[in-house]
């Protein structure tokens, strides 16, 4: 089957959706399909230092990766997205579709201009929509205004969680499929013998919480001795955010936007990832992945990772509370035969729930139907 995936962001700037595209379309390749991913990019140059406040990934693009255009940031949801909103996409859009002539088109966020309005405008074949977000997201009303009529065009809808389900369907009702996002499970995943460090993954948006653990640090620093690995927030934010806050540096290391083999070395390596959002997040994807490998967390307890935690893997605390959060790690930390337990724990959640080539079979079924 030849499928098109249709992503409204940049290539350049990892973020979830972007890395879920990715793995979506390597897991459906091993699975011998023809796929192609339709996302912008951001080339490196002055224009994009211009329009991008933070660092990417601006080398050549991957091969399976159609560019549709240049991306700039736009507040949504609590975050800062790089969404491809140029009128230039829109012919290029239909252009691509024309010439690849897909049997199904998978389209991510499938409200969002200008690329995925276009793919649902011009799609000669079944289409497929994956709703990610997870809030009140009050930008649908204007979206279904102008062209809230194209979601007739839609044959199947996902939601990658309950949570985005809901807020999906309280704009677009109608039945959803809950589908998770998937993990790269590496082969191999010990909990025992690990650096004595803890993660945090994340870009420098405010829902992330990364200001409320770096509040913690200090705490959590001198009772431990442990090091911070602070990973996918740009250096330069970070300085910032330093400037700002000025807390105490003592065992910090930021290691910026890096390659999924590095992130996932350093799952690998630490004890425990720390992910203190303080909400809108509709899915834990940060947990899944640490818990594959087998790299217990703490976290705060949001509905979206209430949702893939688990008591025998994770310790959830209250969002926004440095010293519950300090806490709790100092607790982990301190126990390492619990430690070891809750690894072993969070592995077998992650192989039994989130591999990708499980969830690409189920997307698979999903698109047979939609053809069929």
């Amino acid at each position: 089957m030849k499928i098109g995936i249709v992503v409204p962001f940049s290539w350049s700037y990892w973020g979830g959706v972007v890395e879920h595209a990715e793995h979506q379309a390597a897991a459906l390749r091993r699975r011998g399909h023809d796929v192609q991913i339709l996302m912008g990019n951001d080339p490196a140059g002055k224009l994009t230092r211009f329009l991008h406040p933070r660092s990417g990934r601006h080398g050549e693009l991957p091969e399976g990766i159609i560019p549709v255009g240049r991306s700039v940031v736009v507040p949504a949801n609590g975050s800062l997205p790089n969404i491809v909103l140029s009128p230039r996409a829109v012919p290029r859009v239909r252009r691509i579709l024309k010439e690849e002539q897909f049997d199904v088109i998978h389209v991510h966020e499938p409200m969002t201009p200008a690329v995925c309005v276009a793919a649902i405008s011009f799609a000669q074949c079944p289409i497929v929509a994956t709703h990610h977000a997870h809030g009140d997201l009050g930008w649908m009303g204007p979206a279904l205004h102008f062209w809230g009529f194209l979601m007739d065009r839609i044959d199947a809808r996902i939601a990658v969680s309950p949570m985005a389900e809901e807020s999906a369907a309280r704009w677009i009702p109608g039945p959803y499929k809950v589908i998770p996002n998937g993990v790269l499970i590496p082969e191999a995943a010990d909990p025992v013998d690990r650096d004595h460090a803890v993660v945090f993954i994340g870009r420098h948006d405010a829902r992330k919480g990364l200001p409320v653990l770096l509040r913690a640090w200090p705490q959590i620093h001198a009772a431990t001795g442990a090091r911070l690995r602070v990973i996918g927030t740009d250096p330069m934010q970070y300085r910032l955010l330093h400037a700002r806050l000025r807390f105490d540096e003592a065992g910090i290391d930021v290691l910026g936007i890096v390659p999924n083999e590095v992130r996932t070395h350093e799952l690998e390596r630490a004890k425990l990832l720390v992910t203190p959002a303080l909400g809108g997040e509709s899915f834990g994807l940060v947990l899944a992945e640490a818990f594959a490998c087998a790299t217990p967390a703490v976290a705060s307890d949001i509905p979206g990772y209430a949702a893939v935690a688990i008591p025998e893997a994770a310790t959830l605390v209250p969002p926004d509370s440095p010293d519950k959060l300090a806490a709790a790690v100092v607790e982990m930390l301190g126990d390492e035969e619990r430690r070891v337990e809750m690894g072993r724990a969070a592995r077998a959640h992650a192989l039994a729930n989130y591999a990708w080539d499980d969830i690409a079979r189920r997307l698979e079924e999903t698109y047979l139907e939609v053809v069929a």
